[in-house]
């Protein structure tokens, strides 16, 4: 996998030594590459001391940025002194990616005229400046930092989660595939809201879906290696021979609208007509993709796929749908978060074990293989949803934990009890919000990620229930 690359950006003023911008250089290319990272850095020829001070030197940088474009996934906006903001913008305004606001500190006992750098006061002049121009831009704390502190390293890897869901939620491809079910009115959406902030949308008729499925052989070799494919995410050991076949071919359909449409992610009707028609039950296969990094949610609940994109792109794994489904005893705070069977194996707490939906069981015997069952694994967990209505799209993001609380053995599907602080309180603004009775979650805390990309680079109305 290609490492994430930043271009690095130094800003200069007319007075500044020249061993200070040689020193941020040195300092920040050691501290991204120690953190894992990628760089591009203009050659220090190419301006004085390879920093931009004036206008003309911005354009000079704006121009090298355009050369590399599409080679890096955000900028770095050192500042070791006071610098100049009219280089600044004029380097950066059309940059196109987050850009980090990154000011040194000045030290103790180098505060005289040859040491002392004012950037914790200059932060404010390119900041204010940016905002006059209406440029996006990432600030955090603490509000000046050294390149090689440890402050820093968690600054970097936090950008890094921001160009992650900035880049890959600005424009992405999302197959919905059968028609939303007539009894979840919960899960509409507005097609065009959402392509009016860069998610397009490819719809299929399921019962196209079922043709190309019928008409797969059993012998077709992407069955078969599909099937040893599933068999190996999963315990398999119990389904008849027939479901496993039947299960492989629908996953193997899924992966050709995948390839021919380019599509990131996916929102399925699952219920009731493949149960009906086909005789299994598709969870384990969205199971599987969200575990493949191909965002995969239930019930063609198209908002909760947008949530689990960037929660996925936060955290750098799987995302889950989850509805909110029961209270924990007399624990205000805790709540049991289940679905059927769909929840990413890489979230639970041990391989999970196929089964048949009880509840199609209930009145369609043998109907429901796929369900993938188990408990969810404990971990720190960020969880959001969000909705498309008047033509902006309203997002939330909150964090809690799942915890080691046990459910009774009874309880079919896949679930865990979530701790999340001030819960009674969030669910009335969940209510009155206007939100589903699903929510999204990914192990981490990315919230303050997810607030920053969202608000300041995607244009999402983005919403509190913190209280």
């Amino acid at each position: 996998m290609k490492k994430q690359t930043f271009a690095l950006y130094f800003g200069n003023r007319g007075f500044m030594p020249a061993e200070l911008i040689e020193g941020a250089r040195e300092d920040m290319v050691k501290a991204v590459t120690d953190a894992g990272y990628d760089y591009i850095m203009m050659d220090k020829d190419a301006t004085r001391y390879g920093a931009v001070e004036t206008r003309d030197e911005g354009r000079i940088y704006a121009k090298w940025l355009k050369s590399h474009e599409g080679e890096y996934d955000g900028v770095i906006l050192c500042m070791p002194i006071f610098v100049d903001e009219n280089g600044a913008i004029t380097a950066l305004q059309d940059a196109g990616v987050p850009i980090l606001m990154q000011a040194y500190p000045d030290e103790i006992g180098k505060m005289d005229f040859a040491h002392r750098r004012d950037a914790y006061c200059g932060k404010f002049s390119v900041t204010d400046v940016f905002e006059q121009y209406r440029v996006p831009y990432t600030v955090m704390k603490p509000h000046v930092v050294h390149p090689l502190s440890t402050e820093f390293k968690q600054n970097l890897n936090d950008f890094a989660a921001v160009c992650r869901v900035v880049n890959g939620m600005k424009r992405f491809n999302i197959g919905c595939i059968g028609a939303r079910t007539t009894a979840f009115k919960t899960v509409r959406f507005d097609e065009l809201t959402m392509q009016r902030h860069g998610i397009n949308v490819e719809s299929f008729d399921l019962s196209e879906l079922f043709e190309l499925v019928r008409a797969k052989s059993d012998n077709d070799e992407k069955v078969i290696a599909k099937k040893a494919a599933l068999e190996a995410y999963t315990d398999f050991s119990n389904v008849p021979e027939d479901k496993k076949i039947m299960l492989s071919k629908i996953s193997v359909v899924i992966d050709e609208y995948i390839e021919e449409y380019h599509l990131d992610a996916i929102a399925l009707r699952c219920w009731n007509e493949m149960e009906t028609y086909l005789r299994v039950c598709p969870c384990v296969l969205l199971s599987e993709l969200n575990d493949r990094g191909i965002t995969a949610s239930c019930e063609i609940d198209m908002c909760s796929a947008i949530t689990m994109r960037a929660l996925s792109l936060a955290t750098q794994g799987a995302a889950a749908c989850l509805d909110w489904n029961n209270n924990y005893g007399d624990d205000p705070d805790k709540v049991i978060l289940f679905h059927c069977g769909s929840t990413a194996q890489s979230l639970m707490r041990e391989k999970g074990t196929l089964t048949s939906h009880k509840m199609f069981d209930k009145t369609d015997p043998g109907s429901g293989w796929g369900t993938n069952e188990g408990r969810i694994a404990s971990f720190p967990m960020t969880f959001s949803n969000c909705k498309t209505e008047d033509g902006k799209i309203t997002i939330y993001f909150s964090e809690g934990e799942f915890t080691e609380d046990e459910i009774e053995k009874d309880f079919f599907g896949c679930a865990g009890v979530a701790k999340i602080d001030n819960l009674q309180d969030k669910l009335i603004r969940l209510a009155r919000g206007g939100f589903k009775h699903h929510t999204t979650v990914a192990n981490g805390h990315v919230k303050n990620v997810l607030e920053e990309a969202f608000k300041y680079y995607l244009g999402y109305d983005v919403v509190s229930i913190e209280g």
